[in-house]
């Protein structure tokens, strides 16, 4: 074999490893980016180099795995949702309580699953391998409450915080417990809202029917008069 047959073989092979190594880096970033979503990109913002980013995610992938999570019972997914339920519908009276309650039953929902509690970054860390997309969610929620415990929160902040811890308690609970427009599920049946008169909630007249009205409203149904009924004159 002649040394320039020698030489292409080496480039050659230098090629190809190099386009294998390549597509495999392009593969572990496409699954990094697919189990992460926008929390991906986050990382990426966060870190000096892609290459770092890329790598704590790795290493949280690796925590995560160490875990023991368990699932919620029915019994424990229904006393969650009542509970949430219940801060929920206090939120008029008390917005500032609802939130810091709303934070606390989440706290616990993440311990009862078996997720760390005891430092914010870790947690956050953790949860984003299994819940990357609702994370962004808990980070507002957080940050307003934290706002609020400064006395910097208005009313309008703490219903978006109670917007945002929904959002996570729900994907960790594995049902939403209340409908999409933050207001508790009564299971009203649905397109009507037992705020609303009778009218406006099913699009038609609210009159009695006409069987229940005046018979001098209502012609169809007032007494017929035969002709021997009728006085002669």
């Amino acid at each position: 074999m002649s040394p320039t047959q020698i030489i292409v073989i080496v480039v050659a092979a230098i090629l190809v490893v190099a386009v294998a190594t390549a597509i495999w880096a392009v593969g572990r970033r496409a699954a990094l980016r697919r189990r992460f979503g926008p929390e991906y990109d986050q990382v990426v913002a966060d870190r000096e180099s892609r290459g770092e980013a890329e790598r704590e995610l790795r290493e949280r992938t690796r925590r995560h795995a160490e875990l023991t999570l368990t699932p919620l019972s029915e019994q424990s997914r229904q006393r969650y949702a009542t509970t949430w339920s219940d801060i929920q519908a206090r939120f008029v009276d008390a917005p500032n309580d609802s939130v810091g309650e709303a934070d606390e039953l989440v706290t616990r929902l993440i311990a009862e699953r078996g997720y760390p509690t005891g430092d914010y970054d870790e947690q956050l860390a953790t949860l984003s391998v299994e819940h990357a997309r609702t994370l962004s969610h808990y980070r507002e929620a957080h940050q307003i409450r934290e706002r609020d415990q400064r006395g910097e929160a208005g009313t309008e902040d703490l219903r978006q915080a109670l917007v945002h811890y929904r959002a996570l308690f729900a994907d960790l609970l594995g049902t939403d417990p209340v409908r999409a427009d933050g207001t508790p599920d009564h299971r009203q049946p649905s397109g009507t809202d037992s705020s609303l008169p009778r009218s406006e909630r099913t699009g038609t007249d609210s009159s009695p029917p006409r069987s229940e009205q005046n018979p001098e409203q209502n012609p169809e149904h007032a007494p017929r008069h035969s002709p021997q009924d009728t006085p002669s004159r």
